[in-house]
């Protein structure tokens, strides 16, 4: 796995306390992520993306997590549904809106958590997301912030392909960015992001 998971997973425990709480995560794609249903009441993971849902299913069966999960194919912003937390796992910055997507989620749950990708991080450029990212925090700036924390963590390949199968999503533009990796090996890439509470 490029990124450390476990890294996240323990900064996301130290800013929120899970336990027993019901909470709605936005965008669980295929479900990296997913650890922290062991500590919560339930988990209503919400995608658009049906094939990330399928992912998410198998990787929940593998984990023993598949009975704390309800998995709901659909946007985000046409679900009605009531929990403790409302999480956006790495996406806020792919809403299409995401001053309408946060104004939702506050009518969803009481705290609203948002785990991105910071402006000036190096994964983010090579993933073409910076002006997306950019967007995404300066809407928050709108919200009144409970708690914020920055992070620094790696994505860690073992050689070019791995990275190429990583960004191809991404295009050209991406595939462009990491020309200069061709031929390493066991290389890290820094990423930055952040985790706000709302």
């Amino acid at each position: 796995m490029a990124t450390d998971i476990g890294k996240i997973l323990n900064h996301l425990y130290e800013f929120y306390e899970f336990t027993n709480r019901t909470i709605i995560t936005v965008c669980a794609g295929g479900g990296q992520i997913i650890d922290y249903g062991h500590k919560l009441k339930s988990v209503l993971a919400i995608d658009y993306d049906k094939d990330a849902l399928d992912k998410l299913k198998d990787n929940l069966v593998k984990s023993g997590l598949e009975n704390k999960f309800t998995l709901i194919h659909s946007d985000f912003t046409l679900c009605h549904l009531q929990g403790d937390l409302v999480m956006f796992e790495f996406c806020l910055h792919e809403m299409e809106d995401p001053e309408i997507a946060l104004k939702h989620a506050l009518t969803m749950a009481p705290d609203i958590i948002v785990v991105d990708h910071l402006p000036g991080s190096e994964w983010a450029f090579i993933g073409n997301e910076e002006e997306k990212i950019i967007k995404s925090w300066e809407t928050l700036k709108q919200f009144q912030l409970k708690q914020f924390q920055k992070f620094d963590t790696v994505q860690f390949f073992h050689d070019y392909e791995e990275l190429y199968q990583k960004v191809k999503p991404q295009g050209s533009t991406s595939i462009e960015r990491i020309k200069e990796y061709k031929g390493r090996t066991n290389f890290i890439i820094p990423m930055s992001y952040a985790i706000a509470l709302i």
